[in-house]
């Protein structure tokens, strides 16, 4: 059996099979773990198969992405990563330097965000690996730390915002006649329900029952119920319902569209996503906290409770 010990600030790891004794020094346990896990099998006549971390990357794409709701967006990342010098690396030789490298060249190209949502794939990428595949002794993406990201958007949007950019759609009135003006109604339903845009573009009108949308399965896997106001009603009522879904927009169309009528109606820095937190902040002042996380289908309460923020001067009033 392997001995690992600390040496110096750093790590020694001997190994002896069948008479042949061995030993190096790395940076860290985990490192100095994996070189004799390695080692003691290929000594032992079990070595690792030799595959790259490019012949991982596509067994997932293959084999896992299909089970995965986000499938689309994984599968895109992965083909990112197969174009960096990492997915000529050896599976064998990775080691966690090789990840922060790629790390590095990625925060160098999209936002910290991004690259610590595509360094979380590659850590599952590796995980299975190691675990299914047995391509891997260790997970060098491990030790490879998150890039520091800034938190999430709580943006809220003036009801002249709302007017400006609904003009823009082509909304005058509630009409549905455009894919534009469909684009602002999705927008409009979105301040009223706080549902995803994706789950708004997948809203088919078998999902609407009496006066609540029920979702069949939402972002964290669960079935939800949103309950519908009067004015979302009023949305769906100029609807065409003999299409497939209710706002019968594809997400590259709402897209490009959304994009259009928000630089026309020059309000900078608005996201279609930013109607979720601005309808959170509005329904929060209508229901507590239990009603609000079943709604829009939270399951940490505690994420919910900037929604809840009071002033000493308000709560002074209530008393």
């Amino acid at each position: 059996m392997a001995s690992i010990r600390p040496r110096s600030g750093a790590w020694r790891a001997e190994v002896y099979v069948n008479g042949v004794r061995e030993s190096v020094t790395r940076p860290t346990k985990r490192e100095a773990t994996a070189w004799a896990q390695s080692r003691e099998a290929e000594l032992a006549g079990a070595k690792l198969p030799d595959h790259t971390v490019r012949d991982a990357l596509r067994r997932y794409a293959r084999e896992v992405c299909p089970t995965h709701k986000g499938r689309q967006w994984e599968e895109v990342r992965l083909k990112a990563m197969e174009r960096d010098p990492i997915a000529g690396v050896r599976l064998p030789v990775l080691k966690a330097s090789d990840v922060a490298d790629w790390k590095q060249r990625r925060l160098a190209k999209v936002s910290p965000a991004s690259v610590a949502r595509e360094l979380n794939l590659l850590r599952s990428v590796l995980e299975e690996a190691r675990r299914e595949w047995v391509w891997l002794y260790g997970n060098p993406a491990k030790d490879v730390k998150r890039p520091a990201t800034p938190a999430s958007r709580k943006r809220r949007i003036s009801p002249d915002e709302i007017d400006r950019v609904t003009l823009a759609c082509g909304l005058e009135g509630l009409e549905a006649r455009t894919a534009s003006q469909r684009v602002g109604l999705a927008f409009l339903f979105a301040l009223e329900t706080a549902m995803r845009a994706g789950e708004i573009l997948g809203l088919r009108w078998a999902d609407i029952r009496g006066k609540a949308a029920v979702l069949p399965q939402t972002k964290n896997g669960d079935q939800r119920e949103v309950p519908l106001s009067a004015r979302a009603r009023e949305i769906l009522g100029v609807l065409n319902r003999s299409s497939s879904t209710v706002f019968d927009l594809d997400v590259r169309s709402r897209d490009v569209l959304w994009r259009r009528a928000r630089d026309a109606a020059e309000v900078g820095d608005l996201h279609f996503h930013d109607s979720r937190a601005e309808a959170i902040w509005r329904l929060s002042k209508k229901l507590d906290v239990m009603e609000l996380a079943r709604v829009i289908g939270h399951r940490d309460l505690r994420s919910l409770m900037i929604y809840y923020q009071t002033s000493a001067d308000e709560l002074a009033d209530r008393l």
